[in-house]
């Protein structure tokens, strides 16, 4: 059994030691929490533990603490994808619920597997799930004052179950003054993706992970026969032409783990029972 989950990108952990070790420090408890989840669940629904888990910290840009689009609303997006079943569901700009991630687990259930929009929002509120605002006070103040973003921020989450099975979930919050209606990533093959040989989940600039299509490359990398590093080397070798922003953490079926970024400060953190690894 193995998991990773990553934060996205944070560039006020180079210039804040307290939010730096605040990260750290969070990410290494979800991270050993949602292993302990994993000895008794599938792949499945640990990653949709612990993506929720990083949802419900404002540490993080998912969740608790998205980011405010152009129009002074919160609209997040996450999927989850299945390596078994190869089966994907997702929400794309999704208001007002706690917990997108486990809307997008919902989905996995009906035929209509990826909603967007007032869509989105509206089967969310039929199947139970409350009105409930992500906004904190930090991020109004930095939409109020019309400040960059604090980070390119996702949350995304591996695992490996004791069955060998792989799945990936991945949640965002934006990136923060988007044009409301903006895709990221997050809810496509390009950022979340899984089969039975490999599960990646991306950070970084949607649109460049888009037009890349990283994480889905990766993984049919992986399936044809590529190593984990390989297949990542080769990939974001393809995103140096345009300068692509991007993170991507990994697990194959053989449980070799395997994180990259293209401009380092992504933060994750992995666990195996045994050994943790915490980097910011």
């Amino acid at each position: 059994m193995k998991i990773i989950i990553h934060g996205g990108f944070f560039s006020e952990s180079s210039t804040n030691q307290e939010t730096k070790v605040a990260k750290q420090e969070a990410l290494l408890r979800i991270v050993k929490d949602s292993y302990e989840y994993l000895k008794t669940h599938s792949a499945v629904q640990t990653v949709v533990y612990a993506v929720s888990l990083l949802e419900d910290d404002k540490l993080f840009n998912a969740g608790i603490g998205s980011q405010i689009q152009g129009d002074g609303k919160i609209r997040m997006s996450a999927s989850l994808m299945n390596g078994e079943t190869q089966k994907m569901s997702g929400v794309i700009n999704i208001e007002e619920v706690k917990n997108p991630i486990q809307v997008a687990q919902l989905l996995m259930n009906v035929e209509d597997k990826v909603l967007g929009g007032s869509g989105a929002t509206n089967f969310a509120r039929q199947y139970g799930f409350e009105k409930f605002s992500t906004e904190i006070p930090q991020r109004r103040a930095e939409y109020e004052a019309k400040l960059a973003a604090n980070g390119i921020g996702t949350v995304g989450c591996v695992a490996l179950d004791k069955n060998g099975k792989i799945a990936v979930a991945t949640s965002t919050g934006g990136k923060g003054f988007e044009i409301p209606g903006r895709i990221s990533d997050s809810a496509t093959v390009a950022g979340n993706y899984a089969n039975e040989f490999c599960g990646v989940s991306l950070t970084g600039v949607g649109e460049d992970i888009v037009s890349n299509a990283t994480a889905a490359k990766i993984v049919t990398r992986v399936t044809d026969g590529f190593s984990l590093e390989k297949a990542f080397e080769k990939t974001f070798d393809e995103l140096l032409p345009y300068d692509g922003f991007a993170g991507a953490i990994a697990i194959d079926k053989f449980g070799n783990i395997f994180h990259q970024d293209s401009h380092p400060s992504m933060v994750f953190a992995s666990f195996d029972g045994e050994n943790a690894v915490v980097f910011d």
